[in-house]
């Protein structure tokens, strides 16, 4: 339609032949003519069906994809279309993205005919090394062969966009001091703003404005790393847009389809691994640079790491007359001389440690769950001292994965008579004797065994054989030059018969 006005004003104008004209345009002379003659727009007929080349054979897999992502409850569960375009390519799909968003737009109209109302926001601006924004998304992932709903934190540096992400079980406090803790050690220095939502673990009391009342353990983190936390105004998601929307980008990159791993360390693992990936591409507003290219330039403006901070969430707790302290369903055991005491819990993201008088008295990896019996045998060991016979029902010692010599030491011992206490009094010399007791018991075991004899006095002598100080070696008097008395000492007696015969006035 832009040549028309020229061709016209050429011809009919200047006088410049059809012929002329065809050269000149690159055109047919028909086309010329029929150019000439038009006086109105053109009006072109449109195509009501959309051509499938090269995404026709796949149209049915795709449509299977759309039809069982619709089932799914939550958006965050269903591809997006560039989501459903890789796994296209991954079937072996060679076409271009613009043809399977089109599809999914037209099947997706075609099932609902809803309008949506968009929102205007303001463009805004971060220094590099100020602000950091933070949020929680839930996702699902299949962990230990088990599908589960995973807290995931996410971090986003708002000047280079570098994103963090970190999954949990639970999204607690003491989780988010260590989605803290991960993060920060992972952009190598700390921002100077966190931006939160009103979080329960985050905010305590919500006032007029930005005014808040900031939980007072997690003021210690913010005092710790001397960041500034800033939450936002409730209902206002587009305060802090960016993790807004990398929480949608995560679920759709990352977590579509649900990834399986054997643990949270494994998954955690991979992660990190992919925000570095990710970083790769293309930054949102400088198109010509990565976000890693931005990233490296405004890491060295972070404040420095000068110390870990040490996440735990305390309470006070009394133990049972079983040993055992209750914590988030599970039952942990204490050394039994703490038994109907009140000590102190500190629970951090992957232990649980009791404290009493200053001291650690015991630490456990923490588990996650209900009902788990997590016990440390030795704590239990004075309990054995007066009663013996709990060694052989005693949950802790049953479930104790010992050495294979040292389980069959204990087995042929407790068929002996009074082998309960003969045990014991292994076990307690293995206590004695220190990180290396086990280890030592184990070799006296295995030394044992080899003699073909098996009795506890066997095992006892050869513990002690194995941890007795080395004696020093004899002087041998052949080899060493000694001294030789050259004035013999003489034997005087009369001087004891001068003093018996001495008489004391009392």
């Amino acid at each position: 339609m832009d040549v028309l006005p020229e061709i016209r004003r050429l011809h009919f104008v200047e006088g410049v032949t059809i012929s002329d004209l065809a050269k000149q345009f690159n055109l047919s002379r028909p086309t010329i003519r029929k150019h000439l003659n038009t006086v109105e727009e053109p009006v072109y007929p449109t195509r009501q069906h959309q051509p499938h080349l090269k995404l026709g054979a796949y149209i049915e897999q795709l449509t299977n994809w759309l039809e069982t992502d619709a089932v799914l409850p939550g958006k965050k569960r269903k591809r997006t279309a560039q989501r459903l375009y890789e796994c296209l390519q991954v079937e072996g799909y060679v076409g271009g993205y613009s043809a399977v968003q089109r599809f999914v737009k037209a099947w997706k109209q075609a099932r609902s005919s809803t309008p949506t109302i968009k929102q205007a926001f303001v463009p805004l601006l971060f220094p590099a090394g100020e602000t950091c924004q933070f949020d929680w998304s839930h996702e699902i992932a299949v962990v230990g062969g088990m599908e589960q709903t995973v807290k995931v934190g996410h971090f986003r540096l708002s000047h280079s966009r570098q994103m963090f992400v970190v999954a949990y079980p639970c999204e607690t406090q003491e989780m988010v001091f260590d989605a803290h803790n991960q993060a920060f050690a992972f952009f190598g220095g700390v921002p100077k703003r966190m931006v939160y939502d009103n979080l329960k673990t985050v905010v305590d009391a919500i006032f007029v404005g930005k005014e808040r009342r900031f939980n007072r353990r997690f003021l210690t983190l913010a005092n710790h790393y001397l960041f500034e936390p800033v939450a936002c105004t409730p209902e206002s998601g587009w305060e802090k847009g960016q993790v807004e929307n990398q929480v949608g980008n995560i679920s759709e990159w990352l977590f579509t389809p649900t990834p399986k791993f054997s643990d949270f360390a494994e998954l955690n693992a991979w992660l990190a691994q992919r925000c570095r990936e990710l970083a790769l591409r293309p930054h949102p507003d400088q198109r010509t640079r990565t976000t890693a290219d931005l990233f490296a330039e405004e890491q060295p403006l972070l404040m420095p790491i000068k110390a870990v901070f040490d996440g735990y969430v305390e309470t006070m707790r009394r133990v049972t007359s079983l040993c055992l302290i209750n914590i988030h369903r599970n039952r942990y055991s204490v050394p039994a001389q703490w038994a109907n005491q009140v000590v102190s819990v500190r629970v951090t993201a992957g232990k649980i440690r009791m404290v009493a008088n200053g001291q650690v008295i015991a630490e456990h990896a923490r588990r996650f769950g209900r009902d788990h019996l997590i016990c440390d045998p030795w704590h239990y060991l004075p309990v054995l001292e007066k009663k013996p016979g709990a060694l052989r029902h005693g949950a802790p010692f049953v479930t104790w994965d010992l050495p294979v010599p040292i389980k069959v030491i204990r087995d042929r011992i407790l068929k002996q008579d009074k082998g309960d206490r003969a045990f014991v009094a292994l076990l307690q010399m293995a206590r004695d004797l220190g990180d290396a007791g086990l280890d030592t018991l184990e070799v006296a075991c295995d030394l044992t065994l080899q003699t073909g004899v098996i009795s506890a006095a066997i095992v006892l002598n050869e513990m002690r054989r194995l941890t007795e100080e080395a004696k020093p070696k004899a002087l041998d008097q052949s080899a060493v030059s000694l001294p030789t008395l050259t004035i013999e000492p003489m034997a005087d007696c009369s001087r004891y018969d001068a003093l018996r015969s001495e008489r004391h006035v009392h």
